[in-house]
């Protein structure tokens, strides 16, 4: 159904389950296994459980790659039919960024097909009850844009379920088993994305289906991918902006139908192992991916392989097949802009049909000519400004959660619009530039004191909101009020003002606390100046601001997307 009620504007092998079923290539017994090259008597890496890596295959025709220059290929590998079936799929996420990427291509040609809007599926943005405070403009009036994409393992079409899958699980509920988030700076220079595994355990919020009006109440500790089934796609960026703070402004979520053919249109894509490798155990597990060491471009079904292995890439964990994903997805981006593969107008006609076609999106995306902006918005960044991360996580039995310190870091760096490769320009002084509209006298600014100091781990301090009011009486500020029924949580002290006209009291509120005045931000969501004390002035009377590194954390792994030097790591089991 389409839904029109939109808001404005280091890893270890997962394990598998009791009762999970598996995506076996070639199932025991089976009369029609070919017996291809792989690995003999080893049913996976070393110090793998026993179970599926979460790949059900197709019936593959048999496809060589096309060599570079430097003579590597990919190899020859067929695919086997599904046996045992498992319950969750990797969904090809790739179609997403194809599409985005692949309509921005096409130019304003696809504007004049129309009837390619009412491909489209569109649904509501967000299905929490609590929204997120837009962001600040910079000096130029320009704000970050956040666009979480969505992987669906959904088995609700023919198309869908002749890719594979679970029989038993065909219409079922879908879950998001691959989640990105993409985040545009501001002034378009840069762009960062951050994947979530889809094993993280966190706490996702009550959410209200817009068609049903079913009410599902907050859970806690549960796998991310479930906040699809609770409502719709809104749902999961509910549970994104609980975890991370920062503000989605849209989302994209595919199916797979659609991928084979859009990576056919861009005529192959470089990846590269560093052995050779066959994904397919003794027992007929592995996406069946087939390819000589080296690099070798690949399509169609076979790069449906390369973004659905586990089984080969390192230690045949998600966070490995994460990695693959990334390789693939810049060395996509920097085909498109270096060789201007698709320029067939009939090719991008039928590629237009298959991405609108793939597509789920929230009604600020529902039409071509929005698409086509959105494009051409991400077109303005160089492969050079864009970085490839996965949430840092520890591990947590056969599941992962945020690493404490490290995940929060990397979230904030987004939430502040920080470039994760490192190169931002110094930041303009005109961010704590004092404002042009001149302070009230101190006795007659109006401030409201809220006590933010509630940490995920640490209760509210009581008193504190009183606490820091009276410092500002006494220091003249007589209207000075404290909240005593509210209680927040707000990493950092930061004074609010609704209006311009009210800029300069925000500021002269800083400046009596020694607060930065960078801290000091437009909020519709207050009505006079408010100064909310943070969990970083827990105690005391003068406020210290901390020194923040903003270097992106290790343990994120970023990948440039100008870096053409990457290759995938063949766990020796599965070498041929």
């Amino acid at each position: 159904m389409v839904r029109s009620d939109v808001r404005g504007d280091g890893g270890r092998p997962r394990v598998e389950e009791p009762g999970e079923q598996d995506g076996d290539l070639d199932p025991k017994g089976d009369p029609g296994s070919e017996g291809e090259p792989g690995p003999k008597a080893d049913p996976g890496p070393k110090g793998e459980a026993s179970g599926s890596d979460g790949d059900t295959d197709v019936r593959v025709p048999e496809q060589g790659g096309r060599k570079r220059r430097d003579g590597s290929g990919g190899g020859r590998g067929r695919a086997k039919a599904p046996g045992r079936p498992r319950r969750r799929r990797v969904l090809r996420w790739s179609a997403t960024v194809l599409a985005v990427v692949i309509l921005g291509t096409a130019g304003a040609g696809y504007l004049y097909y129309q009837h390619l809007n009412g491909n489209i599926k569109k649904e509501k943005l967000n299905l929490g009850d609590t929204k997120i405070a837009e962001p600040t403009p910079n000096a130029a009036g320009q704000t970050p844009l956040n666009i979480l994409l969505i992987g669906s393992d959904a088995r609700d079409t023919a198309e869908n379920q002749k890719l594979g899958g679970a029989k038993e699980n065909f219409n079922g509920p879908a879950l998001a088993d691959v989640q990105m988030l993409l985040h545009l700076s501001a002034d378009r220079t840069n762009m960062s994305v951050v994947s979530m595994p889809r094993d993280t355990l966190l706490d996702i919020p009550k959410c209200t289906d817009p068609d049903s009006g079913e009410v599902y109440e907050a859970l806690t500790h549960v796998m991310t991918n479930q906040s699809l089934e609770r409502g719709g796609p809104g749902c999961t960026v509910a549970t994104w902006e609980k975890l991370t703070g920062i503000r989605i402004d849209h989302f994209m979520m595919v199916d797979f139908s659609g991928v084979v053919s859009m990576a056919d249109a861009i005529g192959g894509v470089p990846v590269c192992v560093d052995a050779n490798i066959y994904s397919h155990t003794s027992d007929g597990k592995g996406s069946g991916l087939k390819l000589e060491k080296g690099t070798t471009y690949i399509k169609g079904k076979q790069a449906l392989q390369w973004l659905r292995t586990r089984y080969g890439f390192e230690d045949g964990s998600d966070i490995a097949r994460a990695r693959a994903q990334h390789q693939y997805m810049n060395a996509m981006v920097r085909e498109l802009r270096e060789n201007a593969t698709i320029t067939n107008p009939n090719k991008l006609r039928r590629l237009a049909e298959e991405a609108t076609d793939a597509l789920t999106v929230d009604e600020g995306l529902g039409d071509v000519a929005k698409l086509y902006d959105l494009s051409t918005e991400l077109r303005k960044v160089e492969p050079a400004r864009i970085t490839m991360t996965t949430m840092p996580y520890t591990y947590a039995g056969a599941r992962v959660v945020p690493k404490e310190g490290d995940a929060e870091k990397l979230f904030r760096l987004v939430r502040e619009d920080i470039s994760l490769d490192g190169k931002d320009k110094k930041k303009a002084a005109t961010e704590d530039a004092t404002s042009d509209d001149p302070a009230a006298a101190k006795d007659e600014i109006g401030v409201l004191v809220v006590n933010g100091t509630m940490t995920s781990t640490l209760a509210p301090v009581a008193g504190r909101a009183h606490t820091v009011s009276q410092l500002l009486v006494e220091d003249g500020f007589a209207k000075s009020s404290s909240d005593a029924t509210t209680a927040t949580a707000e990493d950092k002290t930061v004074v609010r003002f609704p209006s311009a006209e009210l800029e300069g009291d925000a500021q002269a509120v800083a400046k009596a606390l020694g607060i930065p005045l960078g801290q000091v931000e437009k909020s519709t969501n207050v009505s006079g100046v408010t100064l909310v004390v943070g969990a970083d002035w827990r105690e005391g009377k003068s406020y210290e601001a901390e020194k923040e590194d903003d270097k992106t954390p290790e343990s994120a792994e970023a990948l440039n997307g100008a870096n053409k030097e990457a290759c995938m790591k063949v766990n020796p089991g599965f070498t041929w």
